[in-house]
């Protein structure tokens, strides 16, 4: 019962002269949301691709749902589902041929291929589409379709790559939700995403991987707490309340244009009572009051000196991207 989803242990990959996994440690417990934060070309695809035994790995172990990769690739590609960063659906068929095409592939019966194609088409809100070409279908509906037959054989293990790249934000929502559905019901999800928010969003951890290793590992909130940056915005009222307040608050940085002062704190409501209390104690007036906890753009920020990764989503106003 304690063995985990996934374990990785001295994980390493080159493509030639080219290191892209240099010792990756990994450890995901069932029924879990993991995300692998990182640029492009940090080894993030990579490592999917050996945990869904698509590559080999050159040194190190990995298995899934117990499964040693290299040794039981068989039993990995039985418990697990993969949708990768392109949609994999075939554009000549409708939505339901390429699910019942799917179903055909991993050996289900016909009977039983039809009865988990139309369970599948219901959850993913694809009934009305399910015998129109998929020309027809916009970039969210093509991601759900992905996603759908990725579970055709409910896998316990599911690696989405990038699953919402290129959609627009109604869809990467709708796709959230979904994934917060099936961990709900207990699957274990091994995401890779270059999007803050999303991490931010779903995961219950997070590895951020930089340069083929893992530079920092832990739940959202852990993460953030390991870089500073946390501080108080604080506009004052006139020329005379922002004088009084800097010469009681010596540690901010202040803006006499703006008439605002910036005061490092963690952004706890202690630290905001005590900053408060001191300025009400002396009857200056604060006419506004924001407040700045670390985020995960600062994380990766410190963490790797760049800003690669997107806070959102890039939307295109499309069709194709329209949910």
């Amino acid at each position: 019962m304690n063995t985990p989803a996934i374990d990785l242990r001295g994980l390493r990959k080159s493509y030639g002269t080219k290191l892209v996994l240099d010792g990756i440690d990994l450890t995901v417990g069932a029924g879990t949301v993991t995300a692998l934060l990182g640029p492009n070309g940090a080894g993030k695809t990579t490592t999917v691709h050996i945990l869904s035994t698509l590559v080999h790995p050159d040194r190190g172990s990995a298995s899934v749902a117990g499964f040693d990769v290299v040794r039981d690739p068989a039993g990995v590609r039985a418990s697990i589902g993969l949708t990768g960063q392109f949609s994999a659906v075939d554009g000549l068929l409708t939505g339901e041929e390429n699910l019942l095409v799917m179903a055909r592939l991993r050996h289900l019966g016909a009977k039983q291929s039809k009865a988990r194609v139309a369970e599948l088409l219901e959850r993913f809100d694809l009934v009305d589409a399910a015998r129109k070409p998929l020309a027809t279908y916009s970039g969210g509906m093509k991601r759900r379709l992905d996603l759908a037959m990725t579970l055709v054989t409910s896998p316990s293990v599911i690696f989405l790559d990038e699953p919402t790249t290129g959609l627009d934000p109604r869809s990467r929502h709708t796709m959230w939700d979904i994934v917060r559905g099936l961990v709900a019901e207990g699957t274990t999800v091994l995401l890779t995403t270059q999007y803050l928010d999303e991490a931010d969003q779903l995961a219950d951890r997070i590895a951020v991987l930089d340069g083929g290793r893992i530079v920092a590992e832990g739940a959202p909130a852990e993460l953030k707490r390991l870089v500073p940056g946390g501080h108080l915005t604080l506009r004052l009222a006139d020329a005379a309340a922002f004088d009084a307040a800097s010469a009681l608050l010596a540690e901010a940085t202040a803006d006499a244009a703006t008439l605002t002062l910036t005061v490092p704190s963690d952004g706890g409501v202690r630290d905001v009572r005590a900053v408060l209390d001191r300025l009400d104690r002396a009857s200056v007036e604060v006419d506004d009051l924001g407040i700045h906890s670390p985020d995960l753009d600062d994380v990766f920020f410190a963490l790797t000196g760049r800003k690669e990764v997107s806070g959102s989503a890039p939307a295109r106003d499309t069709k194709e991207n329209a949910s």
